[in-house]
């Protein structure tokens, strides 16, 4: 289960050898005696440093596991799984947060394995527990990824930083890249009304050029939906990101709201060297 399944995929965050499980699969060992215990809760500490002060809390996790909960962002999951197909074996999720959209990527491919990294520790506890075919792994995704060259079919971007490098390290020749980024009209509503961080203008653009090194684009979906949330589900979108970080005194209280769900999905392939 979980750590288990996914040792294989891994590799020493000190010397990038690979990690193999020892027998009890209570830890995991490098060839050069490199050893990391797996925490209680399940999942492995990879980051070889101490937690950056922008990882999210367990407030914030908490706040992301109520409001995906209640379903919000499920269109996404599915266009997500819609553009990526079912042919992945194995996932990883740079930046995976709680590992719900990982876990749904999941489920449609019953042989399918996943890693779920991400620098907080409170979000990887919480991913440990969400999918059986689910190892969650803390890592900071601007370094080296713990994670064996060529080892994934999929790397899964979602609202995260993103490493060119690594990622088309990790990929396997015909691996595919996942990105998912909000539009300028993303939670625009609440934007204006809680005075939370803006989208960076020309995104995409951005995106493009800082892939186009070792990425080609393959295929794009833009979704935008208009829903009505009700007060604490936009308590929760304010609180699990990084308008946490910045509460500000005029904040007013949350309430219900009209809100504009939009992202873009691209799909990417590696680039031939």
């Amino acid at each position: 289960m979980g750590i288990a399944q996914i040792v294989d995929l891994l590799a020493c965050p000190h010397c990038a050898h690979p990690l193999n499980a020892e027998e009890d699969v209570r830890a995991v060992v490098c060839a050069n005696g490199h050893r990391f215990d797996l925490a209680r809760q399940g999942y492995l500490n990879l980051l070889a440093a101490a937690q950056p002060p922008n990882a999210d809390t367990v407030a914030m996790v908490a706040a992301r596991e109520r409001f995906l909960a209640a379903g919000t962002y499920d269109p996404i999951a599915d266009a997500a799984r819609d553009l990526l197909g079912p042919e992945p074996a194995r996932i990883l999720d740079a930046g995976a947060g709680t590992g719900r959209l990982l876990s749904r990527l999941l489920d449609p491919s019953p042989g399918s394995l996943g890693i779920a990294l991400d620098v907080s520790t409170a979000a990887a506890r919480r991913a440990a527990r969400t999918h059986l075919r689910l190892g969650a792994v803390v890592a900071d995704v601007w370094r080296r990824l713990p994670v064996r060259d060529a080892a994934v079919d999929a790397v899964i971007s979602n609202f995260a930083p993103r490493n060119p490098v690594e990622f088309a390290r990790v990929l396997a020749p015909a691996g595919r890249l996942l990105t998912i980024t909000p539009t300028e009209k993303h939670l625009a509503e609440l934007r204006r009304t809680y005075g939370l961080l803006d989208v960076q203008p020309a995104k995409a653009g951005r995106l493009a050029a800082a892939l186009s090194e070792r990425f080609v684009p393959l295929a794009a979906h833009r979704l935008d939906r208009h829903d009505r949330w009700a007060a604490p589900v936009v308590a929760d979108a304010i609180a699990m990101g990084p308008n946490a970080f910045h509460p500000t005194p005029e904040r007013p209280e949350p309430a219900d709201a009209e809100v504009t769900v939009s992202v873009e999905l691209r799909l990417w392939s590696r680039r031939d060297r």
